[in-house]
């Protein structure tokens, strides 16, 4: 019986160890010298920055810095959201600035040339049009954040792959969302992901959920294995989500992850968990049929009325997710 690889995730109480230390062990690990060519994916979900919701720009400058010095070319790309371009998130959160200070340059996916990828497999999802800068580089970095969502329950680093597609009508492939993210990880196989939890989003989140002072970061050559130990610090259950149905397909066992560094148990916190009210449990009903879903979010205008309606039943305003 053949052994079984260790998928290692090293968990960094930032009152203990420096940002800078943190980010150079990561770099180190991941064995990245010589990389011609590295992507980074930010989590851009909000045109603003707000600590939780959005990557760190100042963080990210640290982090091509670090890079840079191997002379490599970074290049951090966010695609347009449903809501807003993406030129705005990346002008208006400061990390546009931030990656150019530090020597790196910011791509537009929704503009960059397509490779439409096929599937052979009884799945319904038989294509993926994704960014050819990613599928051309020499390595990805995937920069997450920890926090609770409205639709999916947790989201982390497979699910910031999704902003990698290019049309901002990722929406209509929230049907498939399962093997879609199971196509993301295993297509651009991230050689890095470093997740900062510094902060984390708790209740309906990814965007308006309410802020957590957790003070912690983690580190993975794997995004799966590091995306089922957030779920633990979390203490959320991950095989009650699509993090289940990637580690079958892979054939990632739990047993297979080795955790390092600060003990989870000793940081662990239970998230306050999504409100499934009314305007969810309908957008979640929705999201399970591609023609509805094509039909009720074929435009801004739309989206913007069932809006309205959401802040007259709640009192206040639901974002939908692209």
């Amino acid at each position: 019986m053949p052994l079984k690889t260790a998928k290692p995730v090293k968990i960094y109480h930032t009152k203990n160890t420096t940002i800078t230390d943190i980010l150079k062990e990561a770099v180190a690990n991941a064995n990245l010298q010589n990389k011609k060519k590295i992507f980074i994916k930010p989590n851009l979900s909000h045109p603003e920055y707000l600590p939780g919701v959005v990557t760190d720009p100042e963080l990210t400058s640290e982090l091509i810095g670090l890079l840079r010095d191997q002379n490599s070319e970074v290049i951090v790309g966010e695609s347009d959201g449903f809501n807003y371009p993406c030129h705005t998130a990346f002008n208006k959160t400061g990390m546009r600035k931030a990656v150019e200070k530090a020597g790196g340059t910011v791509i537009n996916l929704s503009e960059d040339k397509i490779i439409e990828v096929k599937f052979n497999n009884s799945t319904l999802l038989k294509r993926l049009f994704l960014p050819k800068t990613i599928i051309d580089a020499n390595a990805v970095i995937d920069l997450p954040l920890m926090k609770t969502h409205e639709f999916m329950a947790y989201s982390g680093a497979i699910k910031n792959l999704f902003g990698c597609i290019p049309s901002n009508k990722r929406i209509y492939l929230h049907p498939y969302l399962p093997e879609v993210f199971y196509r993301l990880y295993t297509l651009f196989k991230p050689d890095l992901t470093i997740m900062d939890a510094r902060v984390g989003i708790e209740g309906n989140g990814p965007t308006k959920g309410k802020p957590v002072k957790m003070n912690l970061m983690l580190s993975s050559t794997d995004a799966l294995a590091l995306d089922i130990v957030a779920a633990k610090i979390m203490k959320l259950n991950w095989k009650n989500t699509y993090l289940n149905y990637i580690a079958k397909k892979t054939m990632l066992q739990e047993d297979n992850i080795k955790e390092e560094g600060t003990p989870i148990a000793t940081v662990a916190r239970r998230f306050e968990p999504p409100r499934i009210d009314l305007p969810v449990r309908a957008q979640m009903i929705i999201y399970q049929h591609e023609y509805l879903t094509k039909m009720l979010f074929c435009s801004l205008d739309i989206v913007k009325l069932f809006q309205k309606v959401t802040i007259t039943y709640r009192g206040s305003p639901v974002e939908v997710i692209a």
